[in-house]
């Protein structure tokens, strides 16, 4: 198999998680290019000896850390390389968790990612799992056309000490619930009862409200093809319970990270 087509069917799934690291599209995307580019100026940054989704994600991951800007500016230089040392052991803690709650990675295969022993690995998931999910609740407004999904995504959201304000079927449902309930996250099926599409009844939302969103979907790389506007956050079905929490919980901190949150 040539190198291209080796990334190439793992590409859907680094855009996600991309995607999901930096809660940004185009800053998610931009870091698969460089990470491409960065391939195709010196293959042997690319470890072939590794799993081929290890080693694109390894790449990945020396990329982001080579090129992230610090979160604030600092008032002195100790303080700098305070702020430094705790900003990149935060960032590992979430890339540790996201690897293996969301992508499925082994701990092993999560360590030779982020170059950590592979002892370090279990402890970085279980702080960042920690600090994820003690956050303000909130009301979630889930869309979503079969009852034994929907009753699943309900029961994972208050246990996460978070409220339904809202179960519904379709577009136009979704549309009227969001007007009456302004929820502070949004999670949706793709495909919905009324044969409308998640992403149009989202969208018609947006347009008046400023809210995170997570997809759930059984085919999540026909949703990154760069074809069409593309969704930040994706959980695949069928899904585990751990992988929608820190979704959520993700979904949630980059919310209250950005300016105005």
């Amino acid at each position: 198999m040539t190198l291209s087509h080796e990334i190439a069917q793992h590409l859907p799934f680094l855009r996600r998680y991309a995607r999901a690291l930096t809660g940004s599209q185009a800053s998610g995307d931009a870091y698969v290019r460089a990470t491409l580019e960065a391939i195709s100026e010196n293959p042997d940054r690319y470890h072939r000896t590794m799993h081929p989704r290890v080693a694109l994600y390894r790449l990945f991951h020396v990329i982001w850390s080579g090129t992230r800007p610090a979160r604030d500016v600092p008032d002195s230089e100790s303080d700098d390389r305070f702020r430094t040392r705790l900003d990149a052991l935060s960032a590992a803690r979430r890339q540790a968790l996201l690897l293996t709650a969301m992508e499925n990675f082994s701990p092993p295969e999560v360590a030779q990612i982020l170059d950590r022993a592979p002892e370090e690995i279990s402890k970085m998931v279980a702080e960042a799992l920690y600090g994820l999910v003690a956050q303000t609740p909130i009301s979630v407004l889930i869309i979503e056309d079969e009852p034994i999904i929907s009753m699943d995504l309900s029961n994972i959201v208050e246990e996460m000490g978070h409220t339904v304000a809202n179960v519904v079927r379709t577009r136009r449902e979704a549309v009227e619930a969001a007007a009456k309930s302004a929820p502070g996250l949004i999670v949706a099926d793709i495909q919905l009862a009324d044969n409308s599409s998640g992403i149009d009844a989202v969208r018609d939302i947006l347009a008046d409200l400023s809210v995170p969103v997570i997809f759930v979907t059984a085919y999540p790389e026909r949703l990154l093809t760069g074809e069409r506007p593309e969704p930040t956050f994706l959980v695949s079905k069928p899904f585990a319970t751990e992988s929608v929490k820190v979704t959520i919980a993700q979904a949630l901190l980059l919310a209250e990270d950005r300016p105005g949150a």
